[in-house]
């Protein structure tokens, strides 16, 4: 069963970032049509190169620890669905304004339906809930953590302060 999970929910999470990649650069060149402009493109390989490791990180410490759910799965499951439900939400929320980059269209103002009512960034956080979540269905402890942390020093370093300059310079 814990394989079968495994494969079920890394392999989802995998694929649903490829499909969000796909979208990304079809809402980039929508944006850019109406005169959007991409700010602070220079972090960007940092994140996409943070998720890759994450998942060769939570492939291999679950080959090394073996095929075993621990006691609590349940718990770090449902926060799992739960990112899932906030991210889908706040991409439908953004529609084609959603992309994967930082990309602002002057005159446009701040979406402020659905999750952005209540939270500046509820992609970050359902990213952020995860990462954590993930690798502790499977008691990976080590991915969870470090990947966890590596996610808050990006997010709140250096990729909501460039989202914030990009509005400014909007």
């Amino acid at each position: 069963m814990a394989l079968a999970l495994f494969i079920g929910l890394v392999g989802g999470l995998i694929i649903e970032r490829l499909l969000e990649l796909r979208a990304s650069r079809r809402n980039m060149a929508l944006l850019f049509a109406r005169g959007g402009r991409e700010r602070s493109s220079g972090h960007y390989p940092l994140i996409v190169a943070m998720h890759v490791g994450f998942f060769i990180s939570t492939i291999t410490e679950f080959i090394l620890r073996g095929e075993c759910l621990p006691e609590f799965w349940l718990l770090p499951l449902g926060v799992f669905v739960a990112a899932q439900l906030l991210r889908l939400w706040s991409r439908i929320s953004l529609g084609g304004r959603w992309t994967s980059r930082i990309v602002t269209v002057p005159g446009e103002p701040l979406v402020a339906s659905g999750p952005y009512r209540f939270l500046s960034h509820p992609i970050y956080l359902a990213v952020a809930l995860e990462l954590l979540s993930l690798p502790l269905i499977f008691g990976l402890w080590c991915t969870a953590i470090v990947f966890t942390v590596l996610n808050a020093i990006i997010l709140l370093g250096v990729r909501i302060p460039a989202e914030r300059r990009a509005l400014i310079e909007k």
